[in-house]
């Protein structure tokens, strides 16, 4: 089985103001195939080839192959949970009443995520996740790190190396993290949750 790049659920144009075709031609079409192309290569011809890039990041070693399946398949997820902006774009059922139980309400949800994400230093990702028994957890991931690697579920991550969000926002991370939940499809963040 060969990885392969995720089909966009939208428009290459679909998620601006917030995200721009630029950034997608960039981020989506370069940064991610070229993720997707190495980790192809680095598998090859290995006990790794043929395996999901889920298990490859959870069995690779610290190095080349972690870091581009890491990377492949945190903008696999990170891709398909984007749906064209939305005023008033929160979280309803289970992934609500899960937010709800996790962290009081989704105002605080999202300052305690925001927060995270704003202050991890570097380059790197902010992921809501569910643990083994099902409770969600917000982590800060270095570089490609995934919190599958960690045993975690990971339903909803965002991108703060600057390439995400520079050719929009320049090195206005914070006016970048506001925007983007208006574009977070809660459905896909939903199904993703066992």
């Amino acid at each position: 089985m060969k990885i392969d790049m995720p089909r966009l659920p939208y428009a290459e144009d679909a998620l601006e103001p917030v995200i721009s075709k630029q950034t997608i031609n960039f981020h989506y079409g370069k940064h991610l195939q070229n993720y997707v192309n190495t980790t192809n290569s680095l598998v090859e011809g290995t006990a790794l080839e043929g395996k999901s890039v889920e298990e490859i990041v959870k069995s690779a070693p610290e190095g080349p192959v972690y870091n581009n399946a890491g990377q492949t398949l945190n903008h696999s997820l990170y891709f398909l949970q984007f749906m064209p902006q939305a005023d008033n774009n929160e979280p309803k059922g289970r992934v609500a009443d899960a937010i709800n139980a996790a962290f009081g309400s989704f105002g605080e949800f999202k300052e305690r995520f925001t927060k995270a994400a704003a202050t991890l230093f570097g380059s790197g990702w902010a992921w809501l996740s569910q643990d083994r028994d099902g409770r969600l957890v917000i982590t800060q991931e270095a570089n490609g790190d995934n919190p599958l690697r960690g045993g975690l579920n990971p339903l909803l991550g965002i991108d703060v190396w600057e390439h995400a969000y520079y050719l929009d926002f320049q090195n206005r991370r914070a006016d970048h993290l506001t925007a983007i939940w208006s574009i977070i499809n809660w459905e896909v963040v939903e199904d993703r949750m066992k």
